[in-house]
């Protein structure tokens, strides 16, 4: 027993897939995919901050960096299936809570079990922290099914995330950062190359435009 099971485990981290035997031009483990959260995460809590709001930063950085170490335990199921019912989240979120809890009584020396079950527990929450990580984690979710569309996956699992990740990262229209992404980045990516030649334009706004309708 001891961190070296813990710094040992973080290489598991990197091969541990998302969405598996589904990307066709470029893989991501989780440990890749836990980097891009924090960097976004990094810049959107700049873009709050930047708009008078406080951002306790390590606690935003605790939250990116740590927030799917659980799937060590039951690694990555994808996002429509993973949202599918809130009861199967729900239940889902027990199990990883439930073995993660056993993972730091087991292996962590006791002087740092309290820091860990901190750091490992469920980083989205209704603190300004908590919805950046949320949003940072559907924005690289975005990044990573547009890369397959674009390169012309034709996996339907894609559109199925594309669009399941915008309308999360729509839910937070009204920060500032979501305004800033929604403005200023979301354009840029669609006037990607040969993006226009795909559905993704007529879908976004469609998406958009129904989730507006849902919140009227």
């Amino acid at each position: 027993m001891g961190i070296h099971q813990y710094f040992k485990s973080l290489v598991d981290l990197e091969n541990i897939y998302r969405c598996p035997g589904k990307f066709k031009y470029q893989e991501h483990s989780v440990a890749e995919h836990s980097f891009k959260v924090t960097n976004i995460a990094q810049f959107l809590g700049y873009v709050e901050e930047q708009a008078g709001n406080k951002i306790d930063w390590r606690v935003l950085y605790e939250k990116a960096l740590n927030h799917d170490y659980s799937e060590l335990f039951i690694g990555d199921i994808k996002t429509p299936v993973k949202y599918a019912t809130e009861e199967l989240r729900g239940m889902l979120s027990e199990v990883e809570e439930s073995m993660a809890r056993n993972f730091i009584k087991r292996e962590i020396p006791k002087e740092f079990q309290a820091f860990y079950r901190h750091l490992l527990k469920e980083g989205k929450d209704q603190t300004l922290e908590g919805k950046i990580l949320a949003i940072a984690d559907k924005v690289d979710l975005l990044y990573e099914s547009f890369g397959e569309i674009q390169k012309g996956n034709p996996e339907a699992i894609f559109i199925e995330i594309y669009s399941e990740a915008l309308a999360t990262i729509y839910e937070y229209r009204k920060l500032s950062s979501v305004k800033y992404f929604l403005k200023e980045i979301l354009p840029e990516m669609l006037a990607e190359k040969g993006i226009n030649k795909t559905d993704l334009p007529e879908l976004t706004a469609d998406i958009i435009t129904r989730a507006l309708k849902e919140n009227d």
